[in-house]
């Protein structure tokens, strides 16, 4: 039978908060550093339908390099320096994100869809780092050398004060959210069909994920925090900061999607990832063309042309090895009740 993963009867704008069944907090038996993998213990199980709040950690570095460039200790989740100190040097790798989890869901198997609900995301602390590195960014050899900034995060106003006279609104996201890999350990910067580190900004608080299930429990892991992005993340990192999230997840069996997809109270998303900017973009463009010839009962030809004449396609991050493109379709331009 045919699923809608983009589900119609769903107005995300207006997901219910609910008391969490489950909270992972973040501590160095909790966390993965830098890889989603198979044979992961899971921090706790969930069953389909269940909600679980995570807290994470952000990319800034240990306690005493954040108090070095001026933050108050107070300020950084004492959660920090205890990872820093005992997650065994041994697991880490091969990537650098420290994500928090797994959730392991209740019959998860391979074949099916993980429906993520990301229901509420809290910005964990008053400051948000970003900087880039020697041989990295989009423009290395333009900036062969390393800067850091540590950016003020007024959480009230939910506006992050980058320099005098500079105030960025404040959109917290996580940078990578994902899923096991069919088997060992996969690099937890590129990311895949597992989703991973997307970087997609638009996955903000009401929105929803979905990732085909590629091992036993799915596996779910979550981090790489920020308070705000803009497309492309050229120098490398966005404002990175502690996140905590709600999510509920929905476990649908046995259906068919290769690449995952996503949707806004606005938009239809799908997605594509390659170290190959053109093939991303063929990815996220031939999957959105499938979308609407599945759930939207067009023609391929009509597919391809509406993509064209209202179908936005984006660059999601150009700095993380596979680069990323996500397609972002309107719904106000479905008017038709059969086509909704």
């Amino acid at each position: 039978m045919r699923h809608t993963f983009f589900l119609a009867g769903i107005m995300l704008s207006s997901l219910t908060l609910m008391a969490q069944d489950h909270t992972v907090l973040a501590t160095s038996s909790t966390v993965e550093w830098g890889h989603y993998a198979a044979n992961a213990k899971p921090a706790v199980t969930a069953k389909s339908g269940e909600t679980v709040k995570i807290q994470t950690l952000s990319t800034c570095g240990p306690t005493d390099r954040l108090v070095a460039r001026g933050v108050k200790p107070e300020d950084i989740p004492a959660y920090n320096d205890e990872i820093y100190k005992n997650y065994p040097e041994k697991d880490k790798g091969p990537g650098g994100h420290i994500l928090t989890g797994p959730v392991a869901i209740e019959d998860a198997e391979p074949g099916d869809v993980l429906e993520v609900q990301i229901l509420k995301v809290d910005i964990d602390t008053n400051f948000a780092c970003n900087g880039f590195g020697l041989h990295h960014g989009f423009l290395p050899m333009e900036f062969p050398y390393s800067r850091q900034r540590i950016i003020p995060l007024d959480r009230e106003k939910m506006i992050g004060h980058f320099a005098p006279g500079i105030d960025i609104p404040l959109h917290p996201f996580f940078g990578s959210m994902g899923v096991a890999p069919g088997g060992g350990r996969v690099d937890s910067a590129p990311p895949f069909a597992h989703a991973g580190n997307m970087d997609n900004k638009e996955l903000v608080a009401g929105t929803t994920l979905y990732i085909p299930v590629a091992a036993k429990g799915a596996l779910f892991v979550a981090g790489d925090g920020h308070a705000g992005q803009g497309n492309g993340e050229v120098d490398i990192t966005a404002m990175e900061t502690f996140l905590t999230g709600t999510f509920k997840f929905v476990l649908h069996k046995n259906k068919a999607l290769i690449w995952p997809r996503a949707e806004t109270p606005t938009h239809y998303i799908t997605m594509g990832f390659s170290p190959d900017l053109k093939e991303a973009t063929e990815h996220a463009l031939r999957d959105m063309i499938d979308f609407l010839v599945e759930e939207k009962h067009m023609t391929r030809d009509d597919a391809y042309m509406l993509s064209s004449v209202a179908v936005d396609m984006d660059i999601t991050q150009l700095v993380d090895g596979n680069v990323g493109v996500h397609a972002m379709c309107p719904k106000n331009i479905f008017v038709s009740a059969t086509t909704k």
